[in-house]
């Protein structure tokens, strides 16, 4: 099969599933990140889905067990996270919930990193997002990084993309300049995206529960995994284009991200494929 036709499948999954979306508006419990929480919470209404946020214990099996899929955040460390997030990814698991894993800021301090390891020994992860040094830190690779940003640039994407999806049987989508996102046979790389999206909080988190919300609407963990970095790589390029400052650039995103439709889709799509 040619390029252009495996694009053209792509193009036709990601359009198919964004519907799939608009009728089931699947709901996406989130564990996650309390700085970005509330634009995590208007992007998965934005795109169609529906969000619940609950960080009690008490509650998480009930809210799983009615819940389309799972959204599972580090960003910011808690008790309340170190005490929930195995256990809510082990009733996912127990339940067939997909579920992505955030691991933000993983190799910023050894509590992230042992959380982590611990999330990746014990739950089996549809996805796993990350930026560049988040994905190489889940490898044991030396990274560069300051804080939860990554100083690492974009070079052997495709390789560490699919080292990680080896590892771990999930699908990897690695953040960037350029996006790149891989299952075992397979890689995507996105060109969509604006370099002025790197100054908005909470881009990254945002991608996590568009991924959340396609993999809600019961579409492959591939397809949802372009599908919600594609989104907002779009968004980001439409809102970039009348660029004003960073306060309405996030407005602007959450904006496109509603407006999203096959037409936009096709338009502004810019994917390359790899086996």
């Amino acid at each position: 099969m040619n390029k252009n036709l495996e694009k053209k499948i792509i193009t036709e999954n990601i359009i198919l599933a964004l519907q799939k979306v608009k009728q089931t508006s699947p709901l996406v419990y989130h564990l996650t990140n309390t700085v970005t929480i509330n634009d995590c919470a208007n992007i998965t209404l934005a795109i169609g889905g529906s969000p619940l946020m609950s960080f009690c214990i008490d509650e998480i099996e009930e809210i799983i067990g009615f819940s389309s899929s799972v959204v599972l955040n580090i960003g910011t460390m808690d008790k309340s996270m170190l005490q929930m997030a195995v256990e809510v990814g082990k009733i996912s698991n127990r339940l067939k919930k997909p579920i992505i894993l955030d691991p933000v800021g993983v190799g910023a301090t050894k509590a992230r990193k042992n959380l982590v390891n611990e999330l990746l020994k014990e739950v089996n992860f549809s996805v796993i997002k990350g930026n560049m040094a988040e994905i190489k830190c889940i490898l044991d690779m030396e990274i560069q990084n300051r804080g939860v940003d990554s100083l690492e640039i974009d070079e052997n994407a495709e390789e560490i993309a699919k080292l990680a999806a080896q590892k771990y049987n999930s699908v990897i989508a690695i953040t960037g300049k350029v996006d790149t996102i891989a299952d075992k046979n397979n890689i995507v790389r996105v060109f969509n995206g604006n370099k002025a999206m790197g100054s908005v909080t909470g881009t990254g988190c945002m991608i996590s529960s568009l991924i959340g919300t396609f993999l809600g609407a019961e579409n492959s963990s591939f397809t949802s995994a372009i599908a919600g970095v594609l989104s907002m790589g779009i968004s980001g390029e439409l809102a970039g284009n009348n660029f004003v400052g960073t306060g309405s650039l996030k407005v602007s995103i959450i904006d496109n991200i509603s407006k999203l439709n096959e037409e936009t889709i096709i338009d502004a799509i810019k994917i390359d494929f790899f086996k």
